[in-house]
């Protein structure tokens, strides 16, 4: 990481980054407002990409160049910045924040071989953010932190380190420590807070100072290197105890001086592991053209203390149809297998396809076998092809710079792939394989759509297709009980993403309405029906009655049809139509419009005639008797239950519990997850749950997940059903 380093060449924003550079990948994780963004903007503005830094405020930040993100003034995408430090190449992942958008931050974590962690002086840390941080562990991959808006009124680093070390530290709080220290320096500013200008590094023991918009290192005062003496002795003691050189603790507590070169080194090796996790400090540049506060450090850590691609695990890859084949290496010279991390449409360019290459080269117009992971489930299309790449691109906001090439460990946009979904994986034709899937979030709240015109009807389903292929996050349904389509969502701000990309992309748009839970429709008790279709209008006509007698059955038994004719009241060839009728209005429903089920039907009487009896008379009269035999006994609503595992922090469980009664839950049980959450299992009506996705992220402050899955249907009670869901429309 070595603080002494000087800045290498700066890259320029029209030029790509050359193809043989080391490379570094790293996504920058934080809630939203963090200054993620803002970041991203000091650190190309150091690394010379940018002349000028932009302003989330003004919609002129490099990374939310969407128009959408400039209205919201909030990121909403993956995007990719490729940045240029000490003649390393850095691809800076720059995420949403906003819960709603986690899909987009799943891709960045997959494409990235390291995780900065964006935490602001002023807001503290979110549950969302501390759950990210428990996966990123899991997975073993390098974090780092970095404290935002020291140049607040409120800020506090110090009292933000503390916080981190509390939330990220674990069972070992000192694997997580400031590198250096901000300072004070010059007139205070506008708003009369003490201007913070410079940063004491810990253990070189230099002062950098930013007064003049670019660091200058300087020999700190005896004043400062005594301030900064526990800090330092702190940080050295947390560097040696996760030294792989045994010997060097021993040195220490002998009370030799350990050499600073000694300890940045591993110090770096330390960060590559994901044994320690560096706390640097981050504020705005005095104004758009200067370097800001902590970048120059920043970077030097990424450069020197991030591990290469090659120095990663890279995913398990299979042939297509599962069978097993040699792990993957980051080689260029190896097999190809690439992934596409991310799908955007533009009216204008086409499909782009932002693609991490874990092994091999790829090529502008090389030819690939595309493979998917077949999330039918979701709306997607299962594919298995070849298809040709187009260029290849690297981006800069809004700018493509051409390539020519992508070597193993890289990430570049490649054009016309008509068929790569978001999550595919891209092989050569002879050397098919595929690369197993990242965890995706799963959508759970249902937003209910229908085109706004015949116009959009007839769009609809190509734009939705595009949607889908773009976002795996979205699952898109056909529900074949109230005929609704339904796209599934991670929240409201997903959902009104999507539907203004529908819109200012596609040209399609569509209508939210009332979202529809499949309800049941069940006898109450025994019955008995006649079903009388009689009809003369000259010539041939319709002639068929049934009786019948229809038995509730316990829930989840289905239907039965059963023959008790005696002495052919109802010829042999009738029977199956009388069925056939019950059935379609088993389907279309004898009440309120919902299918109907567990019953049995049994067919005991009826007459026929020789000429004017038919197979549609008999459908007919069987669908008549049973809405008779439902208006003698009556008809009960069913509606589904959910089972419900909702994981949250123990501070909220009695909150969730409360709320949970509220909403007809019956509480399965608890049990202890990890250290400090709980999961809470229960079984709820789904009329209950329509916004769970919205209203429990509301409760948990962020840090509240659940996973869902039918049950049954069951007797719903009567009060509910005198205020349920409108009829659906057949």
């Amino acid at each position: 990481m070595g603080e002494n380093r000087t800045n290498g060449h700066p890259g320029a924003a029209g030029r790509a980054p050359a193809a043989d550079q080391p490379i570094r990948n790293v996504v920058l994780v934080g809630h939203s407002g963090a200054g993620k963004t803002t970041l991203t903007e000091s650190l190309a503005l150091a690394t010379g990409a940018l002349t000028r830094a932009g302003r989330v405020q003004d919609g002129t930040t490099v990374s939310d160049y969407d128009d959408i993100e400039h209205r919201q003034q909030r990121s909403v995408q993956l995007s990719l910045v490729p940045l240029e430090h000490a003649g390393t190449r850095i691809n800076l992942l720059d995420t949403p924040g906003y819960a709603d958008f986690t899909g987009e931050l799943r891709a960045g974590l997959r494409a990235a071989d390291a995780a900065l962690f964006v935490v602001p002086a002023t807001d503290g840390i979110d549950g969302a953010t501390r759950m990210l941080w428990e996966e990123c562990a899991a997975v073993g991959m390098p974090r780092a932190l970095v404290v935002t808006k020291l140049d607040a009124p409120q800020a506090d680093f110090a009292a933000t380190v503390e916080l981190c070390r509390s939330a990220f530290g674990g069972d070992n709080p000192e694997a997580v420590l400031p590198l250096y220290l901000p300072l004070n320096h010059g007139p205070a500013g506008p708003d009369g807070a003490p201007r913070i200008s410079g940063l004491l590094g810990l253990l070189s023991g230099s002062c950098f100072d930013y007064a003049d918009g670019h660091r200058v290192e300087q020999a700190p005062d005896a004043e400062l290197r005594g301030a900064a003496a526990e800090a330092r002795d702190r940080l050295i003691e947390a560097v040696i105890a996760e030294s792989e050189d045994e010997a060097l603790m021993d040195r220490y507590l002998a009370g030799e001086e350990i050499d600073s070169k000694t300890l940045v080194d591993d110090l770096e090796r330390a960060v590559a592991r994901g044994a320690f996790h560096p706390v640097l400090a981050s504020a705005l540049p005095l104004d758009g053209s200067r370097e800001g506060l902590g970048s120059v450090e920043l970077l030097e850590l990424v450069t020197a203390a991030f591990p290469a691609p090659a120095e990663r695990p890279l995913p398990e890859a299979t042939t297509p149809d599962g069978g097993s084949r040699p792990p993957l290496s980051c080689d260029a010279d190896g097999p190809l297998a690439a992934e596409v991390v991310k799908t955007s449409g533009d009216p204008y360019v086409g499909r782009l396809s932002l693609v991490r290459v874990f092994s091999g080269t790829l090529h502008p117009d090389q030819p690939v076998h595309v493979s998917g992971h077949g999330l039918t489930d979701r709306g997607h299309q299962d594919h298995d092809v070849d298809e040709r790449v187009g260029a290849l691109s690297s981006p800069f906001g809004r700018t493509q710079r051409q390539v020519a090439r992508a070597v193993a460990g890289d990430i570049v946009c490649v054009a016309k792939l008509a068929r790569a979904q978001t999550g595919d994986t891209l092989s050569a034709p002879a050397e098919p394989l595929l690369v197993a899937a990242w965890s995706m979030p799963e959508p759970l709240l249902p937003v209910a759509v229908e085109a706004h015109s015949k116009t959009d009807e007839d769009k609809l389903s190509q734009g939705l297709a595009k949607l889908v292929a773009e976002d795996p996050a979205l699952r898109l349904e056909q529900n074949p009980d109230t005929r609704q389509l339904v796209l599934w969502c991670l929240g409201e701000a997903h959902a009104d993403l999507l539907l203004e990309r529908l819109r200012t992309r596609y040209g399609v748009q569509v209508d939210p309405v009332p979202y529809l839970v499949p309800l049941r429709e069940t006898f109450a008790g025994p019955a008995r029906g006649r079903g009388r279709h009689v009809k003369q209008s000259g010539g041939h006509g319709q002639f068929a009655i049934c009786e019948i007698e229809v038995e509730p059955l316990p829930t989840g038994a289905g239907f039965e049809f059963v023959d008790r004719i005696v002495g052919g009241s109802v010829p042999r060839q009738f029977i199956p139509s009388v069925e056939k009728g019950v059935r379609a209005q088993l389907a279309r429903g004898v009440s309120a419009g919902y299918p109907v089920v567990d019953i049995r039907v049994s067919l005991v009487d009826g007459k026929a005639h020789s000429v004017d009896s038919s197979d549609a008379a008999f459908q007919t009269a069987g669908a008549l008797a049973l809405r008779e035999a439902a208006a003698e006994t009556g008809v009960r609503l069913l509606e589904p239950v959910a089972e419900l595992g909702v994981l949250v922090a123990d501070e909220y469980v009695g909150a969730v519990l409360s709320d949970l009664s509220g909403r007809r839950g019956r509480v399965q049980g608890t049990e202890p997850v990890g250290t400090g959450r709980t999961l809470v299992r229960a079984e709820v009506p789904e009329l209950e749950i329509v916004r769970y996705a919205v209203d429990l992220r509301s409760l948990s402050h962020g840090a509240g997940d659940f996973t869902r899955s039918y049950v049954r249907h069951e007797p719903m009670p009567d009060a509910v059903a005198a205020r349920t869901a409108p009829t659906p429309a057949h």
